[in-house]
């Protein structure tokens, strides 16, 4: 008789059918057979079935401010300069960021308004109209750089585009879009549309509104625009801040009926010098003399 085996659940067979089990493995306990291969039928049956995939945000992630340390308007300033010491008041420039609880697939934000202090009055525009027009002359008037039609053509096709801005008068906007300009001005957002007011008839007024005007536009849940000047006082700094605020806020109130986005969070930061999360107020009972952020 074999020696018995430490496990129990194993029959004890004759020496003389030991060679029989090993030609018929039906004989050996299906248990052992489990235990010799280190799997089971749940472990076999799990790697058969495919893998779920695991769903993606649909909005976009922002950090909670329950705990975020804010600032006040006049104390992001100070601490703002104090990383632009030593460059001309005119080079850097201030950011606004208006973080948004929004959709990662909807309509985005997109506008153009007039601060109340320009921040940027070197601005290029072209308007595409009829040469040695009157339309022409007031163009040039109100501060239009270049005026015309088939020169402004050819020079984008030859790839000089010497302007910043590009307005389209209504007469004209045929020749553009026979001009096939999409290509070449789309990606630079500088395709005039009528959707932007950017084909118009009143050019004059236009240009205007165009010269010191700032566009913004939302871009991942974040709409960015600049603001001022390192050299702005903090009340030009003020009114420039709300006016945007108060843009964004119209234009998500147009988009409510479509879907809902709310502003999160308004960062103010510059161009070289890291994010100020702002929390409203214009100033906090330690913030230094207005005189003293007036002047650099």
């Amino acid at each position: 008789m074999a020696a018995k085996t430490p496990l129990s659940c194993l029959r004890i067979y004759p020496r003389s059918s030991l060679s029989h089990c090993r030609a018929s493995p039906s004989l050996v306990p299906s248990l052992f057979c489990r235990r010799a291969s280190g799997t089971s039928r749940s472990t076999s049956r799990a790697k058969d079935q495919p893998k779920k995939k695991k769903k993606g945000r649909t909005e976009y992630l922002n950090q909670s401010l329950k705990n975020a340390v804010q600032f006040s308007l006049c104390d992001a300033m100070r601490y703002i300069r104090a990383f632009e010491v030593g460059r001309p008041p005119t080079s850097s420039k201030y950011d606004l960021a208006i973080r948004l609880r929004s959709v990662k697939n909807g309509p985005v934000v997109r506008n153009r308004l007039r601060l109340p202090h320009a921040v940027d009055t070197s601005l290029r525009i072209c308007v595409i109209c009829p040469p040695d027009s009157p339309i022409s002359a007031q163009a040039i008037k109100a501060g239009a750089t270049m005026v015309g039609e088939d020169t402004v053509f050819d020079a984008v096709k030859e790839g000089r585009i010497e302007f910043d801005r590009c307005i389209c008068h209504v007469d004209s906007a045929q020749k553009l879009n026979q001009a096939n300009l999409g290509r070449i001005l789309g990606p630079r957002g500088l395709m005039p549309s009528t959707k932007l007011g950017t084909i118009t008839k009143d050019i004059s007024s236009t240009v205007q509104g165009m010269v010191g005007g700032s566009e913004y536009r939302e871009k991942l849940g974040v709409v960015r625009c600049a603001v001022g000047q390192l050299g702005f006082t903090p009340e030009e700094m003020k009114r420039n801040v709300k006016a945007l605020v108060g843009g964004v806020k119209r234009d998500l109130a147009v988009l409510s009926d479509r879907i809902n986005k709310e502003i999160h969070e308004v960062v103010l930061s510059s161009t070289n010098a890291p994010g100020f999360s702002l929390n409203g107020e214009f100033r906090s009972p330690d913030s230094v003399s207005l005189r003293d952020l007036s002047v650099l």
